[in-house]
């Protein structure tokens, strides 16, 4: 059946897809159309959609996929506004689908489409998950990756793979098939932030997963530029800290306590460098220190913890640096109220400052997520 208006070659047949990608975009217009008629080839006769879920691109992407969807209504967008990150995007994707079967791969052509058919048919046989791998038989990544980044990626997988106990080789792979109805079970359990996804995936399921895994070679992209960073592999981290805790410490207290204690160090380096200051006391000195790093975390929690609500522009960080001193003022109180306390007991200045950093800690993180990096 066609659509009214539509021409018999904008595919316009309205089947019911068997199949849903989801490609999770940020500022890559210059790959997506290639990518579509790629994935066109590759599933020829299988019924298929594809979700691009785009983070607000300032390349347009959002538009780009929107205008190729009126030529074939099987590519969707949902364009997210205030909200970024890979995780949430491809959550969003597969949660949008009604197809039974989700694959999740990047827009930017380092995946190889061709092996989606082989993919679908594992699942189709009764395999739960089916990931594209970089590490068995025909899998490669020499093209795709650099010395550094395939050496920290194997140190992730290795890390993955003992703190999961998983038995396959890709765990930081982006490229993966899997029934949707899994997803559904999972969607409360997964983490949104972050970058690796289908780690998330493999420990939050409520049972253990029949995974099978498919070789491919990881190609290098073409054009834009890649998302992996350091920021990449901090999401890991705390990803790893929060299955490890069962869920119950937040990855976002994760990144926060780990800034902090960047801000611990640096706050105990201003305190002893002041200690040398002629006639300083301690409770100016670790007055000094308290506001050095309370500066100091702000702007790196801006860059890292909440960079889903980055605060950008002269104004809106000097509101929130402002906002920050505000809501931390009683942590400060207690801060330097229990250090100095501490101090006059033993008067021993790093294990006094510690201890006043620690009782601001969680009081900080609180009414920073309320007030300062807050979304509206």
């Amino acid at each position: 059946m066609q659509l009214a208006g539509t021409k018999p070659e904008r595919k316009a047949l309205l089947l019911v897809p068997e199949l849903t990608l989801v490609i999770p975009t940020f500022n890559e217009s210059g790959n997506l159309p290639q990518l579509v008629k790629l994935v066109d080839a590759a599933l020829a006769g299988v019924a298929w959609e594809m979700i691009v879920v785009d983070d607000n691109s300032p390349d347009g992407t959002a538009t780009l996929a929107k205008r190729i969807s009126r030529d074939d209504p099987r590519v969707r967008c949902l364009r997210r506004v205030n909200r970024r990150g890979l995780a949430g995007a491809c959550i969003e994707g597969m949660l949008a689908s009604s197809a039974p079967i989700v694959a999740v791969m990047d827009a930017d052509l380092q995946h190889d489409e061709r092996i989606l058919p082989k993919m679908l048919d594992k699942i189709r046989a009764g395999c739960d998950l089916v990931v594209g791998s970089r590490h068995v038989e025909g899998g490669s990544a020499d093209a795709g990756f650099s010395a550094h980044r395939a050496a920290i990626s194997r140190f992730a997988t290795r890390l993955a793979q003992r703190a999961l106990k998983a038995d396959f080789s890709d765990l930081m792979s982006g490229f993966f098939m899997l029934r949707r109805d899994i997803v559904e079970d999972c969607a409360p359990r997964l983490t949104s932030s972050g970058f690796k996804i289908l780690v998330d995936i493999v420990a939050s399921a409520p049972k253990k997963l029949r995974i099978e895994e498919i070789g491919y070679m990881f190609r290098e992209r073409l054009a834009g530029e890649s998302k992996f960073d350091i920021k990449v592999g901090l999401d890991f981290l705390g990803l790893m800290l929060n299955k490890a805790s069962g869920g119950r410490i937040p990855v976002r207290f994760i990144f926060f306590g780990l800034v902090g204690a960047t801000g611990v160090a640096i706050h105990l380096a201003v305190v002893n460098l002041a200690m040398l200051a002629p006639g300083m006391t301690f409770l100016v000195a670790q007055s000094i220190a308290a506001v050095v790093a309370m500066t100091s975390n702000f702007f790196i929690n801006n860059a890292i913890t909440y960079r889903d609500a980055k605060l950008k522009g002269f104004w809106p960080l000097l509101r929130g640096l402002i906002y920050f001193y505000l809501v931390c003022l009683i942590g400060l109180v207690a801060n330097v109220g229990v250090a100095d306390w501490l101090y006059k007991l033993y008067p021993v200045v790093s294990i006094s400052a510690l201890a006043g950093v620690v009782m601001g800690s969680v009081w900080n993180f609180t009414l920073s997520s309320l007030f300062v990096w807050r979304k509206d």
